[in-house]
């Protein structure tokens, strides 16, 4: 009996395909290597910061209560709200029984996505004099993340902190990271209605202002935030741009309520 004829192959497949094989088993160790990475930043997160938002029954995000076990996570979130008389980056009353803290950096997708559909949700629990919320900065995307950061302030100090973030959050991409040049900022003021656009340009500069969004972001970064946009409210921590009744769920569970 003839054996089997073998069809030509050209040469070189066979290096392809072992090269493929190589490549694909390379892809799956770093893809391992990154997801235990993740995994380990959530553990120190969740070790240090006893609440978090997770998953429900229906899969939707809850928050859940801290363990009164971790008796200096509970102080440290208790000390974290500044409640400073015409504070230019907070909103709502002083003596709010709820705080809200909130880490954003202003080239991140997910704090503009919850900035402009889920905060303005909150409005009701602002007018009520039950929710205060503070806005703390956490730069993690580069110069011009700070130097948004510090351009915000510098609008804070005219009394525009929070519509100049709203433009700037507004204008954002749906995906990616904006672009946020000093003349986009200087727009922004503008779009804004920062009155003197000149002192305004002068204070992107201003060291102090620089100093103190870099004491943010290290204070943020020693608690071990490694994302945003990030929360605390009380003593209930929510991870990410989680959908509204996360949010007040938390709220109502200290009290708060709608006007």
């Amino acid at each position: 009996m003839s054996e089997p004829s073998l069809t030509p192959r050209p040469a070189g497949t066979s290096r392809l395909a072992w090269g493929l094989v190589i490549v694909l088993g390379l892809a799956v160790v770093v893809l391992a290597g990154l997801v235990a990475v993740r995994d380990k930043e959530v553990a120190d997160l969740r070790a240090q910061l006893p609440a978090a938002a997770s998953p429900g029954p229906s899969g939707t995000a809850t928050a859940s209560a801290a363990p009164s076990a971790n008796v200096q996570a509970e102080e440290l979130m208790r000390s974290l709200p500044r409640r400073q008389q015409g504070d230019p980056r907070a909103l709502g009353r002083l003596d709010a029984p709820v705080v809200m803290i909130a880490w954003s950096d202003f080239r991140c997708p997910f704090c503009a996505h919850w900035a402009t559909t889920t905060l303005p949700d909150l409005q009701p629990y602002l007018d009520s004099g039950s929710l205060r919320v503070e806005f703390r900065d956490l730069v993690l995307f580069g110069d011009q993340s700070k130097a948004a950061a510090v351009a915000s302030r510098a609008a804070g100090q005219q009394g525009k902190f929070w519509e100049f973030s709203e433009a700037v959050f507004a204008a954002a991409p749906t995906s990616g990271h904006a672009t946020l040049t000093s003349d986009d900022l200087v727009a922004f003021a503008r779009t804004s209605g920062v009155p003197d656009l000149t002192a305004f340009a002068s204070a992107l500069e201003d060291p102090e202002l620089a100093a103190a969004v870099d004491a943010e972001t290290t204070q943020a970064q020693s608690m071990g935030l490694s994302g945003t946009p990030f929360f605390v409210i009380n003593t209930t921590v929510v991870s990410g741009s989680q959908p509204l009744d996360v949010f007040t769920a938390a709220i109502e569970s200290y009290g708060g309520k709608k006007a």
